[in-house]
């Protein structure tokens, strides 16, 4: 980045190169992003709609509404919408919402959760397909959206698909992103064993992308960067199959010899058969207005 640092190209073109932006890494591991969440996509969605997931979800909205975002009546896209954990509150606080959801598991969840929303409010309408496959013209979703809401998707893997996701937006356009490297403390504890060093802090940030690209292409926007960390009970097989998942990002292949080095490790660690895991990392929101790009002020 010794170049023009105010030149938008030059971080257009390091954001799409990054070697360790999380697209790149998943399609160095041979990871196809809307089969990543097979193997844990019913637990994933009894967490998203526990107490504690439900509580993570309204202090996003929360977020949202303080910056002057009021859902009743607004038209919604989701985009990798998973089980329906926003679109479900969406819809409960009045918007119409249509959801993008491209993995068969999740997105069978999200039919059932729809049963979560009352009756009386407006049917929410599941496209099942990657985002980065619909044409948007077609579809008639160009500037279609009130409001466009992307939470950790890979359709924001560069600024092609942010600019791609905004163009579907009216009048606001939330993306939150990794801010920083995933934190986990199992990885932590098995990636020396290979690599002789623990994973670091903050290789690459898809957050930092974003806001200079918004920042040098003249958008108005709202950001936060947080630090959100959960513990997560797994069996001993379960964090095997975890951790070998997660050392693919790390160019390690799931090979007989790592299996059994993982494996060794976790049983002579865990003998009791339980492995609780700490995992998170920092996370970057914006809130991009479109429509009346001045700071947002709350009448009383």
């Amino acid at each position: 980045m010794s170049k023009n640092l105010f030149d938008a190209q030059v971080w257009e073109q390091a954001w799409k190169e990054d070697p360790k932006s999380y697209i790149n890494l998943t399609r160095k591991a041979g990871v196809d992003p809307t089969r990543s969440f097979d193997s844990k996509a019913h637990t994933f969605n009894e967490e998203v709609f526990s107490e504690g997931g439900r509580q993570r979800v309204e202090r996003i909205i929360g977020w949202m509404e303080g910056q002057g975002v009021d859902f009743n009546g607004l038209t919604v896209l989701d985009i990798g919408a998973a089980s329906g954990g926003f679109s479900v509150p969406f819809a409960e606080r009045g918007a119409k919402v249509t959801a993008v959801e491209p993995n068969a598991l999740l997105a069978d969840l999200f039919e059932a959760n729809k049963a979560r929303v009352s009756p009386g409010k407006a049917e929410i309408t599941l496209v099942r397909e990657a985002f980065e496959d619909i044409d948007l013209a077609a579809k008639g979703w160009e500037q279609a959206f009130d409001l466009v809401f992307v939470s950790m998707c890979p359709a924001v893997s560069d600024w092609t698909g942010a600019e791609r996701v905004i163009s579907c937006a009216n009048q606001y356009c939330y993306i939150s992103t990794s801010a920083g490297s995933r934190r986990h403390s199992l990885l932590n504890e098995v990636l020396p064993l290979f690599t002789g060093e623990a994973a670091p802090l903050a290789e690459a940030s898809e957050m930092a992308y974003l806001l200079n690209l918004l920042y040098l292409k003249d958008y108005a926007f709202e950001s936060i960067v947080t630090k959100e960390m959960k513990s997560t009970e797994y069996s001993v097989e379960a964090a095997i199959d975890e951790v070998l998942q997660l050392l693919k990002h790390h160019r390690l292949t799931d090979s007989d010899d790592t299996r059994k080095a993982v494996s060794d490790y976790m049983n002579a660690t865990y003998p009791e058969g339980t492995v609780t895991v700490q995992q998170g990392g920092r996370f970057g929101k914006v809130l991009i207005r479109l429509r009346d790009e001045n700071m947002y002020s709350r009448v009383k």
